[in-house]
């Protein structure tokens, strides 16, 4: 190993040659025998000339001893020496030993020192304690027993190759680090291990530093070294912190590139660090790596064009765990010109992925229509399902104004999602009003064709209100709501009227009760204000039937005016103007049953004063955080208000 020399630095290097370029040394013996003996051989290495002496070199390299044999001639005085490892620097050091110059040997030199002995063939079968044998103590004795030595080693291996491969130290220093960080966690789980002795459980405190360190490694010794801490136990939570680091340390560089880009963004050397890293999650079974990293690694394999198979895997894994997601996780940018802004295709393939998740959970037991039964209530599954349906609504509604979405891709997503995702349907509504208002250009079958997603059953009260006055939409459409409206208010004016003769019925039975015990008929003194009472529950009884009454006579003139409009589209009299003012007749005719119906909740509300109600609202901006990144976008808000 050789102690550190104080000697003035190794003279040999030199772009001209001449006498005057003989080497000095720190050994006495060296000195006298070449102080004044000329250099009698040039070896060049990668373009740059050493003057030496052929004895020393020949002594203990066999190499050059081979080539100086061979050609045969007594007066050779120059060699080539190609495909060198480590170059100039590392022939130079064994240059230095050859001659017996002290030097020291440390982590910084070591690999250079041992592929450049393997190169030049320095065994002991030359001489004894030669620079293989010198290099392979250092090794075993110091490197292969400390965690940070043999981290700085195997980063030094990186140039080396194939030469620092064939030798073993890359494997050498690989098994080390697992073995050692291995034996760290243990001791140092050991040493921070506590005991709470209120529940008696025990907690570990353990932090990895080597967690940074090893973001210094090339990828493919990181990729080696992971695998090897596996097999050596190393605790999986560790190694996915691990992972997480080196992309943020290694891919911190690569910039966001947008659609109108062109050109190459990125070279080769950080699509193999995405695409290892990816196969290090796939096949280490790493689950302990949050879902905002994964998204980061899916927008990073898109950014660096990685193979669609790493971006499959990362997708899956998304799936798994899509109701925890947001938002601004699926809005991922359109990185190639394409027909959308969004990368719509694969938001697709994770919701594709979380439904065969579901379906695999479920194995086929979930209701069809889960969310009006009890056990899907209560299941997991279902929840993880009604999450998602909110997310994609509200996917929807961002990325529908987008001028560039294709109505197929759009109604894509829609269909994708099974119909119990969605107990109400106004959020799927209000993404399709705002798509219908982006893309003006579309044609009466395709409106067509997209409004029938929704289901105007689950439409609400100021969902139904707005669509009946909706002028984007189909007349099919409107005409769907106002039916299901009118059934709606059909089954309100039914439950009124039970609602009102059980009142009637019960205030019978306490006027009854309120009489004079013994059925004489004769009321006590104390039975007056109970008549107040009871003529009072009399007059509003009489006014909620005659409000029923009405009701249902303006329930009769709405189904002629239906009938006639009816009749008319199937005549083909029934669009234009005409079929307009009869749908917004219609919808001022419910309008004003809806404040019946409210009215004849019970006697109790018909004593209290009127207020008047607030007009409802729907605000169809594409919401969100997203619209502050739209960059081509051209729409604008739209305010759903609900006609007069």
């Amino acid at each position: 190993m050789g102690l550190a020399s104080d000697s003035p630095a190794f003279p040999f290097s030199t772009g001209k040659l001449s006498a005057a370029n003989s080497p000095r040394f720190c050994n006495p013996i060296s000195r006298r025998i070449f102080s004044d003996v000329a250099g009698d051989l040039t070896v060049s290495v990668d373009g740059q000339s050493f003057l030496l002496h052929k004895f020393p070199l020949v002594s203990r390299c066999g190499r050059i001893r081979r080539m100086v044999a061979e050609t045969k001639d007594p007066d050779l005085s120059k060699l080539e020496l190609v495909n060198v490892p480590g170059g100039a620097l590392a022939f130079e050091l064994a240059a230095k030993f050859c001659y017996g110059s002290n030097f020291e040997i440390n982590t910084v030199n070591v690999a250079h020192l041992r592929c450049i002995a393997e190169y030049l063939e320095m065994t002991e079968e030359y001489q004894e304690e030669n620079l293989i044998v010198r290099t392979e103590t250092y090794l075993n004795e110091i490197v292969v027993k400390n965690l940070d030595k043999s981290l700085e080693v195997l980063c030094a291996c990186d140039g080396l190759d194939p030469t620092v491969e064939d030798v073993g130290l890359v494997d050498m220093c690989v098994d080390a680090i697992a073995l050692n960080a291995s034996k760290e966690q243990l001791v140092s789980g050991l040493a921070h291990l506590e005991c709470d002795v209120g529940s008696g459980k025990f907690r570990m405190h353990c932090q990895d530093w080597w967690v940074e360190d090893l973001s210094a490694l090339r990828i493919d010794y990181y990729q080696r070294v992971i695998a090897a801490m596996r097999r050596t136990g190393v605790r999986p939570e560790s190694i996915g912190t691990s992972i997480v680091h080196y992309a943020q340390t290694a891919l911190k560089g690569i910039e966001r590139r947008h659609v109108w880009d062109s050109g190459p963004l990125v070279g080769d050397n950080q699509r193999v660090i995405v695409e290892t890293l990816i196969d290090l999650l796939a096949t280490e079974k790493i689950t302990s790596v949050t879902l905002s990293f994964l998204f980061g690694m899916l927008r990073m394999a898109i950014e660096v064009d990685a193979g669609l198979d790493y971006r499959i895997e990362v997708e899956k894994r998304i799936g798994l765990q899509l109701e925890m997601a947001s938002l601004d996780d699926l809005l991922i940018p359109a990185v190639q010109t394409s027909d959308s802004m969004f990368d719509v295709d694969t938001v697709h393939r994770i919701l594709v992925n979380f439904l065969q998740r579901i379906e695999e959970d479920d194995s086929g037991n979930l209701s069809p229509c889960g969310y009006e039964s009890d056990d899907g209530l209560k299941s997991p599954s279902h929840s993880s399902v009604l999450k998602v349906g909110r997310l994609m609504d509200g996917y929807l509604a961002e990325i529908a104004p987008d001028p560039y979405l294709k109505l197929q891709k759009f109604m894509a997503l829609i269909e994708l999602l099974p119909d119990y995702a969605r107990i109400v349907d106004d959020g799927l509504y209000r993404a399709i009003d705002i798509y219908l208002k982006a893309h003006p250009s579309l044609t009466e079958s395709e409106c067509k064709k997209l409004c029938k997603l929704i289901d105007c059953q689950k439409l609400s009260q100021d969902a139904s209100s707005h669509a009946a006055q909706n002028d984007r939409l189909p007349i099919q459409t409107v005409v769907r709501v106002l039916y299901f409206e009118q059934l709606r208010l059909k089954s309100t004016v039914s439950t009124t009227h039970h609602t009102t003769t059980l009142t009637m019925s019960g205030g019978d039975g306490s006027l009854s009760q309120r009489m004079m015990p013994g059925g004489s008929g004769v009321p006590s003194s104390c039975v007056s204000p109970q008549r107040d009472n009871y003529a009072s529950l009399r007059r509003e009884n009489r006014e909620l039937k005659l409000e029923i009454a009405r009701m249902r006579v303006r329930l009769t003139e709405l189904e002629r005016e239906q009938g006639v409009m009816r009749q008319g589209m199937r005549d083909g009299r029934g669009g234009g103007e005409h079929g307009r003012a009869l749908l917004a007749s219609i919808s001022r005719g419910i309008g004003r049953i809806a404040t019946l119906g409210v009215g004849a909740q019970g006697g109790e509300s018909r004593r209290r004063k009127k207020k008047k109600s607030s007009q409802s609202q729907w605000s169809s901006d594409g919401g969100g955080k997203s619209s502050r990144r739209r960059h081509k976008s051209a729409s604008s808000t739209v305010t759903y208000a609900a006609a007069s």
